[in-house]
């Protein structure tokens, strides 16, 4: 286990590390960017120290996951920054080959989050029918 001062000693470098990073945008075809799908990142809660981050694209499949000890750690490590995790990208591509765009959505606006609640929207109903 670290300690509490290296946890934040490492947290603050992680942030100094990937400050600047915009969302990846993936566009193979130059569409608008408002036109391509997006692929969500978010915080689905956990414990201290033991958090679910989760990526859904906006049509409800979920396409990875991760357990973060920080919120903060969440977009680097569900490949949404820029240079991060390109082995996720994979993928993502598989997915929607003519293109997407990332987005991250913090625990605090999950709930009001209109795009991300209607994918995970998309993916009760899926499971619906599937299960």
């Amino acid at each position: 286990m670290t300690s509490p001062v290296a946890a934040s000693l490492y947290l603050a470098r992680h942030l100094y590390s990937v400050d600047g990073r915009g969302n990846v945008i993936f566009n193979p075809e130059n569409k608008d960017i408002q036109d391509l799908p997006v692929i969500y990142g978010f915080n689905n809660g956990g414990s201290r120290d033991c958090l679910y981050a989760v990526l859904m694209a906006e049509d409800g499949s979920v396409l990875g996951s991760h357990l973060c000890s920080h919120e903060a750690y969440m977009p680097h490590d569900l490949a949404i920054l820029e240079g991060s995790r390109p082995d996720r990208h994979k993928t993502f591509r598989e997915h929607y080959p003519d293109g997407y765009h990332m987005e991250f959505v913090g625990l605090s606006e999950f709930d009001g989050h209109a795009g991300l609640q209607k994918a995970i929207g998309k993916y009760k109903e899926n499971q619906c029918l599937n299960g």
